[in-house]
């Protein structure tokens, strides 16, 4: 249903592990654990998510969380690092056009080498791939490019796939600064054959500027219409302008309530305007695209996270 879809999209979970701590403090933890074990069933079930396990701990004791404790609140299952270690990854987003945000900017200004750019470009490649002879484009300044070499985190010439770092050389000088996106160059749309315009060229992330987000709020100060915060993504700052908010996630039911602003530690959906386009996507297509946080502007304390629906 509607109402779960929030749950669900701010976890981008097939499945889940519940870890209960402090069940070394109650009375009768065998017994609290049975409570607790059903309540997180029933919460698991209703939000469409499959548990792998559920995990009774003490991080004071260590029980169950290094080495499994048989017997304790009736649980002879395995530890919690054993279930996190046998957990398959989440694959990086390697099938998508490449987004590449610039970290850091390694310049070789004696080289006297002009057939190609003269500097490094270096980061984490975000989504997709790069190898030498890919066209990309450079946001926001929107220059195009080649790309001349690709190095691996230890220098190395080959091709470099999501979620691993490179430095990527450009078959030109180019100016791209920290905080820039090296990103596939647009392709042209098909047209039709009587269809006598040049057809438009296409960002493989065009930028935006009005976001539709989960924000889980962190700050002490309530999320209110009108503030204005430092967005980063990527290594991106720019302002953003909270226009709205458009409701809050109850947690114990998963309903959507309609509110004026968001507390410390609540889930909500609100509408950001920022100052500058961002190449964003959703979070459910490109998670690092499709990620960002939000920082007070006065004591640059972290303010929210946020996942763009």
């Amino acid at each position: 249903t509607r109402r779960h879809s929030l749950l669900a999209h701010l976890l981008r979970v097939h499945s889940l592990v519940f870890a209960v701590n402090k069940l070394d403090a109650v009375q009768d933890p065998q017994l609290a654990w049975k409570h607790i074990q059903g309540a997180l069933a029933a919460f698991a079930q209703a939000a469409g998510i499959t548990v792998r396990a559920t995990v009774p701990v003490s991080a004071l004791k260590g029980w169950n969380v290094v080495d499994a404790k048989p017997g304790w609140c009736g649980y002879e299952g395995p530890s919690l690092l054993q279930i996190l270690e046998l957990l398959p990854n989440t694959p990086a987003d390697t099938g998508l056009p490449l987004a590449f945000p610039v970290q850091w900017v390694e310049k070789f200004s004696s080289s006297s080498d002009t057939s190609q750019g003269r500097r490094v470009f270096w980061g984490r490649v975000a989504a997709g791939s790069v190898q030498p002879g890919s066209a990309v484009q450079v946001f926001p300044s929107g220059q195009l490019a080649t790309v001349a070499q690709v190095l691996d985190h230890a220098r190395r010439p080959t091709a470099v796939g999501a979620g691993e770092s490179a430095g990527i050389i450009l078959d030109r000088e180019v100016d791209v600064s920290r905080g820039d996106w090296i990103v596939a160059a647009p392709t042209q749309a098909a047209v039709a054959e009587d269809d006598f315009d040049a057809p438009a060229a296409l960002p493989a992330w065009p930028g935006q500027r009005e976001i539709n987000a989960t924000v889980a709020w962190m700050d002490n100060e309530p999320l209110v219409a009108g503030r204005v915060y430092w967005a980063l993504h990527g290594h991106r700052w720019v302002k953003a302008k909270v226009r709205r908010v458009v409701h809050r996630l109850d947690i114990n039911t998963l309903a959507e309530e309609d509110a004026q602003q968001l507390e410390p530690n609540a889930i909500g959906h609100v509408e950001l305007l920022l100052q500058e386009p961002l190449p964003a996507a959703p979070f459910s297509q490109a998670r690092v695209l499709g990620s960002l946080i939000l920082v007070d502007t006065a004591s640059n304390a972290t303010a929210g996270a946020v996942l763009v629906n």
